[in-house]
């Protein structure tokens, strides 16, 4: 018993002693721990409701767009330009560089749309699509070389733009003479069942007027055709 107890008096002893040189450094780790905490749930909070603000003012332009307002919407969106996230500022800037180039602003249009391809923060998909908006708007005006340099990287199977890039890049190659390369572009793209099926038809044809064959399988389009044609018939009769 005594020496229990002068092993319960020696142990109390080191806690005094440990609390009283290190409970100070250690309260204030506490405290600064709970201080962050408290700041990140703030700003967490707070960009939820920014985000949300934003995209009621996006859902309130788009819809002063379909209901023919346009400059109200456009108006609508110029906040979201000047101070809004980098997603909803891309969104605006792409929709206000469709007003413009529907009102024949060509110039303005492909300055939004130069804005969003060239923002290292927005998303990468707004990007690429600013990117093949503007080269389309303004491919008379770009030599050939340009239209290659930038749509090159986006032409490729598995691509999500693969038929709207491939198609001005095909374009490109031909203007450039090189029939070699845009034969074969367009029949990978006529091919590619993740391209448009209007993309893949135009690109079928223009193949074709360059030699390439773009048919995988003739009998299964024979027999496609003729199961496609025994119904007709049928009903004709």
């Amino acid at each position: 018993m005594f020496l229990r107890e002068v092993d319960d008096a020696l142990r109390e002893d080191q806690l005094f002693h440990a609390l009283r040189r290190y409970g100070k450094p250690v309260g204030a780790l506490v405290v600064a721990g709970l201080v962050g905490l408290a700041g990140w749930l703030w700003y967490d909070y707070h960009k939820a409701t920014v985000a949300g603000e934003q995209g009621e003012r996006m859902t309130i332009a788009l819809d002063q767009l379909e209901a023919g307002r346009v400059q109200t919407s456009s108006d609508s969106m110029a906040p979201l330009v000047k101070d809004g996230g980098p997603g909803y500022r891309a969104a605006a800037q792409l929709t206000q560089a469709g007003i413009a180039a529907q009102q024949n602003k060509t110039d303005d249009a492909a300055k939004l749309l130069a804005a969003v391809a060239a923002d290292q923060s927005a998303p990468q998909a707004y990007r690429d699509l600013a990117t093949i908006r503007e080269v389309a708007i303004t491919m008379d005006k770009l030599p050939p070389e340009k239209v290659v340099e930038r749509l090159k990287p986006l032409a490729v199977p598995g691509n999500a733009w693969f038929g709207s890039a491939g198609e001005l890049l095909g374009v490109a190659y031909l203007k450039q003479g090189k029939n070699d390369l845009a034969g074969p572009l367009f029949a990978a793209m006529a091919k590619d069942k993740a391209v448009p099926a209007s993309i893949r038809e135009r690109a079928r044809q223009l193949a074709g007027t360059l030699g390439v064959d773009t048919i995988d399988d003739p009998k299964a389009l024979i027999a496609q055709g003729q199961a496609q044609q025994g119904p007709a018939d049928a009903g004709a009769q």
